[in-house]
């Protein structure tokens, strides 16, 4: 059985393919460095804020009710969920 296609078409096809991905990455450049470590901030805040507000609200239950780490435990886990849904949420609109 013979392939129908000659086989310099793969080869035409690689090029073309290649040429296509170049013009495409000078279309749309990539990110600058201050852009990147922003998205990395921005991040970082949103899990990070969360947690942190959990630990709060947490510690003053905690306090209120005189029972150890009863309340805050839980509350930096509501946290750390609720921060990296908001950080999934935003890398994918992004």
């Amino acid at each position: 059985m013979t392939d129908p296609r000659p086989p310099h078409d793969d080869v035409e096809q690689a090029a073309r393919r290649a040429v296509d991905r170049d013009k495409m990455g000078r279309d749309v450049p990539e990110p600058s460095l201050g852009s990147r470590l922003g998205q990395i901030g921005i991040l970082g805040w949103a899990i990070v804020t969360p947690i942190l507000l959990g630990i709060v609200l947490g510690r003053l239950a905690d306090r209120h009710f005189e029972t150890g780490v009863f309340f805050t435990a839980p509350a930096i886990f509501i946290g750390a969920g609720i921060g990296f849904y908001s950080a999934w949420k935003w890398m994918h609109s992004q």
